[in-house]
């Protein structure tokens, strides 16, 4: 058989109600040149029983059993395992689309300076997706290129965990972490300060389950607070290094929080941008609270706008590169 193309890590722990269609998704992709690492962590129902029949039939998928541990240690094992250039990534719970290798694998031949790519998604069952979903899901399926991705990475995870493709050279050089936030977040993020280039395949080629036994919302890493520590961690090393003063425009509900979360690294807002007349003129703890018009006279700071919304956030944005500053390098948007 000759040697894969792509090796799709697949981790699984109890995922026997929905690991067949998952597989049988895989199966039929119109890019056959794959390996699938099925890797069981720890299962107790009959996940390595449904991988292994697949695997029976179908010498492309192998099934690694390890003790459980946890996803980041089964993503660890798979990748050590992987034999192809090329890595996607797929949970036990979701679909692909029978053409999602098929196109991530043209998008990085054809882009050698592209390190991952991943796709848009819908996520299902459509009768009880929450309103808050649908609208992650069109903030995620508007992300349509590498500059949107670096812009909006500290909004939201920019690409969807479960539809990467990376190359393998890379995801080995950076590896997954066990920390007290998402693994895939840190992931992106670390593939972003990094340097590296990432893009989306513009079509929705992966349905992604919403469920209530999901990891968003069972784990404690995956909680609201834990996730905007992340965000703070990465724009203290990034965006803020070198200084530990910035600009804050907004301080609503996802400012206040990531005021809080940025003081733990000894960055402190040394302004604070509002736009309701009630406060201006006042001190937020010690930050004087001006208007936008004003942020001319406190060039040279960087600007976190921590605004939830995306049509204020791109009203910011105007505003901002009006004054000649530059997004990712001089402000970032938040939220």
């Amino acid at each position: 058989m000759r040697a894969p193309l792509v090796s799709i890590v697949l981790p699984a722990w109890n995922a026997a109600a929905t690991l067949a269609a998952c597989l049988a998704s895989i199966e039929r992709q119109t890019e056959p040149h794959f390996e699938c690492l099925v890797v069981d962590d720890g299962s107790t129902d009959a996940t390595a029983a449904v991988a292994q029949a697949t695997a029976a039939r179908d010498p492309r998928f192998a099934v690694v059993r390890l003790p459980h541990a946890g996803v980041v240690g089964a993503l660890t094992e798979g990748l050590a395992r992987c034999r192809a250039p090329l890595v996607a990534r797929m949970d036990a719970d979701d679909v692909m689309h029978r053409d999602r290798l098929l196109e991530q694998v043209a998008m990085l031949r054809d882009a050698p300076g592209v390190a991952a790519v991943g796709t848009r998604v819908r996520f299902f069952p459509r009768a009880t997706l929450s309103d808050g979903l649908r609208g992650y899901e069109a903030w995620l399926n508007a992300v349509d290129s590498p500059a949107r991705v670096r812009a909006e990475a500290f909004v939201e995870c920019p690409l969807a965990h479960p539809t990467l493709m990376v190359r393998t050279e890379v995801l080995r050089a950076v590896g997954y972490r066990d920390v007290d936030w998402p693994e895939d977040y840190d992931l992106v993020l670390r593939l972003l300060a990094a340097g590296h280039v990432l893009d989306v395949v513009p079509r929705r080629l992966h349905l992604w389950r919403d469920g209530g036994d999901r990891l968003t919302r069972t784990s404690a890493r995956y909680a609201q607070e834990r996730i905007v520590a992340c965000k703070a961690a990465f724009l203290a090393a990034g965006l803020l290094a070198r200084t530990d003063e910035y600009v804050l425009w907004g301080y609503g509900g996802t400012g206040r929080a990531l005021r809080r979360a940025l003081l733990a690294h000894g960055k402190r807002p040394s302004h604070v941008v509002e736009v309701d007349p009630g406060r201006l003129g006042q001190t937020i703890h010690g930050a004087p609270v001006i208007p936008h018009e004003a942020l001319a006279a406190v060039r040279g700071k960087p600007v976190v706008a921590s605004v939830a919304g995306a049509r204020p956030r791109d009203a910011i944005r105007v505003a901002l590169r009006a004054l000649g500053l530059r997004e990712t390098v001089d402000f970032v948007c938040a939220a």
